[in-house]
């Protein structure tokens, strides 16, 4: 595509944005939550409390339970997020093998001896 093509797409695509933003400032549904907005932030500044204020005595469960956008405790503290526990069943043996990473002894030997798409097809459940 030539340079000249790009320029006339992308200036398309800035026209369609424009319109669509237009429109948008027209809905009175945007304009009652922009003045909702703006009435929290001018009453958590009158109070002097911050938006994690507000969350946690609004939903006080949120920062045990971490259901603030998918965040936890050790998320947001600068910690690693668990990995998921994998429950995988060898049917030569029966043996179960659970595991938060691919560095389990048990489950490395079984990748050797049987290789690694045929081990995967053993995984029971993820928790």
């Amino acid at each position: 595509m030539s340079l000249l093509n790009e320029y006339m797409k992308k200036e398309q695509l800035l026209k369609q944005l424009r319109d669509e933003l237009q429109q948008l400032e027209q809905d009175q549904r945007l304009q009652g939550e922009l003045e909702f907005k703006q009435k929290l932030e001018n009453l958590m500044q009158e109070h002097n409390k911050s938006s994690a204020e507000v969350i946690s005595i609004l939903d006080p469960g949120a920062e045990q339970t971490g259901s603030r956008g998918g965040t936890s405790a050790s998320a947001q503290s600068g910690g690693r997020r668990k990995r998921k526990l994998k429950i995988y069943r060898n049917p030569h043996n029966g043996e179960v093998v659970e595991t938060r990473g691919g560095n389990q002894k048990t489950l490395k030997a079984w990748k050797e001896q049987y290789g690694n798409d045929t081990v995967e097809q053993w995984l029971e459940r993820t928790e």
